[in-house]
């Protein structure tokens, strides 16, 4: 598993975007306890958000990473937080909330260390973040660990009556948005901080942490945990000096673990990116009512057509507005759709945990696509 996690991924790539030369997807592959599929769409300059599913005959990780600020946070967690998980879980004798806790502080460390060794030369690397939304599936139990804004979200089916046998597919959220838009989450930081009266306020439309971000959890931000870097005249020459007493962000998870129920259907993991455009109920009901291949391109289109409609545009429309420009009417966004069959080896027999198999999104779309056009080897991905 480390070596599939710490090589470059591009043997992984998929299919092209159907027209959309910014969007990739993959349209469908097989898990442990059923399929799953995956697509991205860029929006930024630099693609900020990363995607992967690492997949094993015993048990399946599903990754999805939003960075803000820049690429790198994103792109390091893609290649670290997955090899620790699995590093932690050999052992302690399996997966459990306190693995994957220490997995993610174990990536948050390691970013830090960057930082620093980049410190001199790239200040601007302690404003980048990433939120890290994190699911496994392992033994019919599914573990949700998130940090940040992105969202999974459970289709399940509910009898429609005692004496029915019809059912129907219903929404039911499995993580915690951690967004001070959110009242709950606004009380939370201003409670941690009753000396700082400004340490959520209001600017430019929406609650923010310090007047910046909107999370109030991610890897990475450093300049928003760690005081001494916003005190340190370097940083405060590439950006504007922020009071700062001690940490306003973590990186602590918000954990949850779920015994699988025959009644579960699918999970779909997806930055805040689909999430702006779509309800959660709205998502289940697309993936219900449509086939299972190519359903995640099919999630991303229609919050791309709500995008367009927000504008009285059409998504073909948005298909012609090149990568950055594009960033003004949406953002990146990545979703996962797995499928919960509830299989079991056939035979009986014990499974083979050592056979891996990984499918991650490009590193960024427009470079994978302007690659592929003039016929030359998919790119590497940077660490």
């Amino acid at each position: 598993m480390l070596g599939y996690c710490y090589k470059p991924w591009e043997s992984c790539f998929g299919g092209g975007g159907g027209g959309d030369g910014l969007l990739w997807h993959m349209d469908l592959k097989p898990h442990a306890s059923g399929e799953y599929s995956i697509a991205v769409v860029q929006a930024n300059a630099n693609l900020e958000d990363q995607g992967q599913v690492l997949t094993s005959n015993s048990a399946t990780y599903i990754g999805v990473y939003d960075g803000h600020g820049g690429p790198q946070a994103s792109r390091f967690i893609n290649n670290h937080l997955f090899p620790f998980l699995h590093k932690f879980a050999l052992e302690q004798g399996g997966l459990s909330e306190e693995v994957i806790k220490k997995a993610f502080d174990a990536t948050e460390e390691e970013f830090l260390h960057l930082v620093k060794r980049s410190w001199v030369a790239q200040p601007q690397i302690a404003s980048v973040g990433s939120c890290c939304l994190v699911g496994v599936i392992a033994n019919d139990i599914l573990y949700v660990a998130n940090l940040g804004d992105s969202r999974a979200v459970l289709g399940k089916r509910v009898s429609d009556s005692p004496s029915s046998n019809a059912s129907t597919v219903v929404a039911e959220r499995l993580s915690t948005d951690h967004n001070v838009a959110v009242e709950e989450v606004r009380k939370e930081v201003e409670a941690l901080h009753p000396d700082d009266a400004h340490v959520v306020v209001y600017t430019r439309g929406v609650w923010r942490i310090k007047g910046i971000i909107q999370v109030s959890r991610s890897i990475g931000d450093i300049y928003l945990k760690k005081p001494e870097f916003n005190r340190d005249p370097m940083f405060q020459h590439y950006g504007y000096p922020i009071p700062l007493k001690r940490a306003v962000m973590s990186a602590e998870p918000s954990i949850l673990i779920r015994k699988l129920r025959p009644q579960d259907s699918f999970v779909i993991f997806a930055s805040d990116g689909l999430w702006e455009q779509l309800s959660d109920e709205e998502a289940v009901e697309i993936v219900v009512k449509n086939p299972r291949v190519g359903i995640a391109k099919r999630l991303v289109r229609a919050a791309l057509q709500e995008a367009a409609k927000k504008r009285e545009m059409k998504y073909d429309d948005i298909k012609r507005i090149e990568k950055g420009v594009r960033r003004h009417f949406h953002d990146d966004i990545t979703v996962v759709v797995v499928f919960l069959d509830h299989q079991s080896s056939p035979d009986g027999r014990p499974k083979d945990n050592s056979v891996f198999d990984c499918t991650s999104a490009p590193v960024d779309i427009f470079s994978l696509n302007s690659v592929k056009k003039h016929g030359e080897n998919s790119p590497q991905v940077s660490p």
